[in-house]
């Protein structure tokens, strides 16, 4: 099996190359994509039979939720990258994905709290789901917080790599907490695997928004990771004369 295509993601220089190619349309894609499914879901999705209106906000939460989760693996995938084949690039997704994960674990608990008040009665309780959410939350501030307080950087990328591989046995509980317990969080709402629990017409906007903000977390995490190896091969002739290229063309649309 040839592997060149996983060790190219090593070069600095070949992934602000090709990172430069895709961030465009994942920018694209992400607007495009929330804003088709957040008009459909906020104005056009008929009402839900038991939480009216206040269903809505699932559109929002959801995918939060999702991304949240999913980030979080992509952390403990990368630290084993960085552990065990040494790639610098995998400790710099790692390090700018975090806080976009915290971001989105953040509203999630949020919106749930929202949603929670008019459909269970109260913003919080300390169930399963959303106290393991909560867990994810500090896992991320956990990850952040090393990152930052360790000077040296390999030291800083062992220690956030060990953290993720060792949180993510918390992503399995957040998904099965709804079956292992008893909870007051509902079952979920939106499976790929399995047949949709609603009508068409509410769940196609949802998986839109769940698509939409996966390209928004794509291009966001592009936009940080192109930024943070530009400023960790300043000295490298490549990214000088990338940042020549930028600060020129920053100009010109500034005439």
């Amino acid at each position: 099996m040839n592997w060149t295509w996983f060790h190219k993601w090593g070069s600095p220089k070949w992934f602000y190359e090709i990172s430069g190619r895709w961030l465009p349309w994942l920018t694209v894609a992400a607007v495009s994509l929330m804003l088709v499914g957040l008009v459909w879901g906020l104005a056009f999705a008929p009402p839900d039979y038991q939480q009216g209106n206040s269903f809505r906000i699932i559109y929002i939460h959801v995918p939060a939720a999702f991304l949240a989760q999913s980030i979080y693996v992509m952390l403990a995938v990368a630290g084993v990258v960085g552990l065990v084949w040494k790639m610098k690039l995998a400790d710099v997704a790692l390090q700018q994905a975090a806080p976009i994960g915290a971001w989105m674990t953040a509203i999630a608990l949020v919106t749930g709290a929202i949603w929670g008040k008019p459909t269970w009665g109260t913003y919080w309780v300390w169930d399963a789901r959303l106290t393991s959410m909560l867990i994810l939350l500090f896992l991320y501030f956990g990850v952040i917080a090393l990152g930052q307080a360790i000077s040296n950087r390999d030291s800083a990328a062992k220690a956030c790599a060990v953290l993720a591989i060792v949180g993510v046995i918390n992503i399995p509980i957040i998904k099965y907490s709804v079956e292992w317990w008893n909870t007051l969080h509902q079952p979920a709402t939106f499976s790929i695997v399995e047949k949709p629990a609603m009508p068409l017409e509410m769940w196609l906007p949802l998986l839109i928004m769940v698509l939409g903000f996966y390209c928004f977390f794509g291009a966001v995490l592009l936009l940080r990771m192109r930024l943070d190896v530009l400023k960790r091969e300043a000295r490298s002739s490549w990214a000088k004369a990338a940042i020549k290229v930028a600060a020129k063309s920053q100009v010109e649309k500034g005439l």
